[in-house]
């Protein structure tokens, strides 16, 4: 085999595994969470998370805005609602044609369309007045999906119905108990569903 042949391989084989999506574990302090990441859609979304992902960052942070009829969002504050430091925001990529339906993750943002750091939610039903509807505004930009639940929905639910309430520097839908995230980590695989002896 020629040199040319082997490296159009290589090359074949490389952009093959770059094109998967990844999976990440999600542990936290009510159960785990198991998403796959868009890599070929949300591309700046997907590196910008798990740049903080390999750095540990999300460890010990928490869901510190939750309400029950809309999303959970985490991913910027310590247990003892401290702001952690974030890198540089990224550009919106809500124009992907994707959509923030019940259990997909998404880039949390201030009014600024551009301005999301490491904060992400998950949308616990569909809202659609979250998606990209044009570039003329705040609204119409709406909010990067970049994932979505694969498995532990029942963990995101449970979540989503914990009591809140005003906690300093919030005035609401902060959970009265820490609901923490312990970790997140890049996983080769979804574990395998043990299935009980009949």
């Amino acid at each position: 085999m020629n040199k040319s042949i082997i490296s159009l391989l290589l090359i074949l084989l490389t952009s093959t595994v770059t094109a998967e999506n990844t999976l990440v574990k999600m542990q936290t302090s009510e159960g785990d969470v198991y998403l796959e990441l868009y890599n070929d859609k949300a591309p700046l979304s997907v590196a910008n998370f798990l740049s903080y992902v390999k750095e540990g960052y999300y460890d010990g942070t928490i869901f510190h805005r939750v309400i029950s009829t809309f999303m959970i969002q985490g991913g910027g504050f310590t247990e003892e609602l401290e702001r952690k430091p974030t890198k540089d925001p990224i550009k919106n990529e809500a124009n992907n044609g994707l959509k923030n339906l019940r259990g997909t993750i998404a880039m949390a943002r201030l009014p600024d369309p551009h301005s999301a750091t490491s904060q992400f939610f998950i949308n616990v039903q569909d809202n659609a007045a979250l998606n990209f509807t044009g570039e003329q505004n705040t609204n119409t930009w709406g909010y990067a999906v970049f994932g979505k639940v694969l498995r532990g929905m029942d963990v995101v639910d449970e979540i989503r119905f914990t009591p809140t309430a005003g906690k300093m520097p919030f005035r609401k839908d902060v959970p009265i108990k820490n609901i923490v995230i312990q970790s997140i980590t890049v996983i080769d695989a979804l574990p395998e569903v043990s299935v009980p002896a009949s």
